[in-house]
């Protein structure tokens, strides 16, 4: 289910997945690769049974930052993101997807 609303989505992003949700924060902002990209999520998010994804996300994304000793690159070298980001083009890649395809990252 997609929503559109400009006070879930933090300045600066353009969507999120919130399972079983795809947050964008205009409706503008909605396209084939965003809409791919959060898609991922949520089946990331489903494997790891939800609140474990955003447990790891959220520890991963910490010992990133403190590596990194910045947010931006942080959040871009998560594994969950690299994914996404990797595969947001192929349209058909949730079709041949294996299972925890994110440990690769």
């Amino acid at each position: 289910m997609i929503i559109v609303s400009k006070y879930l989505v933090r300045k600066g992003y353009a969507a999120m997945a919130i399972f079983p949700f795809i947050l964008f924060r205009k409706k503008e902002y909605i396209n084939p690769k965003r809409l791919n990209h959060e898609k991922i999520h949520l089946r990331q998010q489903l494997e790891l049974l939800i609140i474990p994804f955003f447990i790891w996300y959220g520890i991963e994304f910490l010992v990133k930052w403190i590596k990194l000793k910045d947010s931006k690159k942080a959040y871009y070298n998560i594994s969950f993101e690299k994914e996404a980001y990797k595969n947001e083009h192929n349209l058909n890649y949730l079709k041949t997807r294996k299972l925890f395809s994110f440990l690769k990252y």
